[in-house]
């Protein structure tokens, strides 16, 4: 699944782990400083955030993009010397770049909640009635906000359109690392489906959730600084009172209880959809006999065998009731946790209507990047399906038992 794909896949890993967390940490130690005093100066900081596009051009923006290229370069040439591979300007060059404008995305949306501090006042001062403010001012601001909105919409289109081929040649580096081992694989159950469908699912799947935990990561980055810079502004908690660092406490407590929540309530799901694809490859691989040999695919066995998938199908919509329960549940009460937790503080009447929509902005992605595994549990059981059923092409390659699911017997409904 990944050898074929990328170099020496543990290594590599692990290479861009380390050196992932040797570049941060020379940037915050002797990074930023070395930016001044090449003259790329810090900017205003999160007191006075810079309004609209020229957020993204500032001379330390710009140093940060020199220096991510720098310790690209140096990482990319390292491996193309030591361990070069026939998909590596896809898998390592194509990866950062991926990266690289998802970093970009999640300024946009600190972009975006700069923008919300001045437009939401303005609205708050034209609707007390206290301080004229023209029409004018707020055709301009939402013109700052058009401009952001057009110029993300732009790299978002081109990023899809790239990150399709991307995902297409991680799945032609699959097919053909399984193609070339056919015959090794051929007896095993849903062969061909695994090498046709499965093989674009798991490398669609692994990248969605490979950058929406990057996005998660992003997104704390630039959000927890914003959201504890923000607590200032609240002095107490709903029942639990005064905390150092309220809103950050309260995103952390309230996505690690989302977490754990929908971990416990879905931990059966990856096993039972195994079995699902298990009984669907069966049902149709006999539908394809039936196409060449006529006493294939008679009509007791199709019967029989779609029977198995109706079990299969009944048995897993009834262990998704209780966990779309608690899902849906959690949904509508983060949907009104912020408010809830800002009550006090609204009630005082210590921010102002910009300050609070802020706060929900910049909570929620805070909140959103700590509650990865909840937006995502889903798509994990259908990869982790997927990867069991991968893993027995893999083991036959390197002569080693199959896994023990899949000879379990399906359980019963």
């Amino acid at each position: 699944m990944f050898q074929s794909f990328f170099p020496r896949p543990k290594l590599f890993f692990g290479s861009a782990l380390v050196w992932t967390i040797i570049a941060v940490a020379a940037w915050y130690t002797v990074g930023i400083g070395l930016g001044a005093r090449l003259g790329f100066p810090p900017g205003p900081g999160e007191a006075h955030p810079i309004i609209g596009l020229g957020y993204f051009i500032t001379p330390d923006f710009l140093w940060f993009y020199l220096y991510c290229f720098v310790c690209f370069a140096l990482f990319f040439g390292a491996w193309a010397i030591l361990a070069p591979h026939p998909y590596q300007w896809w898998s390592i060059a194509g990866s950062a770049l991926i990266i690289f404008v998802d970093y970009y995305q999640v300024q946009v949306s600190v972009a975006i909640n700069n923008w919300r501090g001045p437009f939401f006042d303005a609205v708050q001062q034209a609707l007390s009635g206290k301080q004229q403010v023209g029409s004018g001012e707020f055709y301009r601001l939402l013109m700052i906000f058009a401009e952001i909105a057009f110029v993300a919409v732009a790299v978002y289109v081109l990023t899809r359109f790239f990150t399709s081929h991307y995902v297409f040649r991680w799945r032609t580096a699959m097919n053909d690392y399984y193609t070339a081992r056919w015959n090794e694989v051929r007896h095993i159950e849903g062969a061909s489906q695994r090498i046709q469908e499965d093989t674009m699912r798991f490398a669609s799947i692994v990248e969605g959730l490979g950058l929406s935990m990057v996005d998660s990561i992003l997104t704390l980055v630039a959000f927890l600084p914003v959201l504890a810079a923000l607590s200032a502004n609240v002095h107490e908690l709903p029942i639990i009172g005064a905390v150092p660092e309220p809103l950050v406490v309260a995103a952390i407590f309230w996505s690690l209880f989302g977490t754990i929540l929908l971990a416990l309530a879905g931990v059966r799901l990856p096993s039972l959809e195994f079995f699902n694809q298990r009984v669907e490859a069966a049902y149709r691989k006999e539908l394809v006999y039936g196409e060449d040999f006529e006493h294939r695919a008679d009509p007791v066995t199709v019967r029989e065998l779609f029977g198995q998938v109706r079990k299969s199908y009944f048995r897993l919509y009834a262990h998704f009731v209780y966990f779309n329960f608690f899902r849906s549940m959690y949904g509508q009460a983060d949907n009104i946790f912020a408010i809830t937790i800002l009550i006090p503080t609204v009630a005082a009447g210590r921010i102002t209507f910009g300050i609070f929509q802020q706060i929900l902005g910049a909570f929620g992605q805070v909140s959103s990047s700590f509650q990865y595994l909840v937006y995502s549990w889903s798509t994990i059981v259908e990869l982790l399906s997927i990867h069991k059923r991968l893993r027995a092409f893999e083991a036959q390659f390197a002569g080693l038992r199959q896994a023990a699911i899949e000879t379990e017997e399906t359980p019963a409904l």
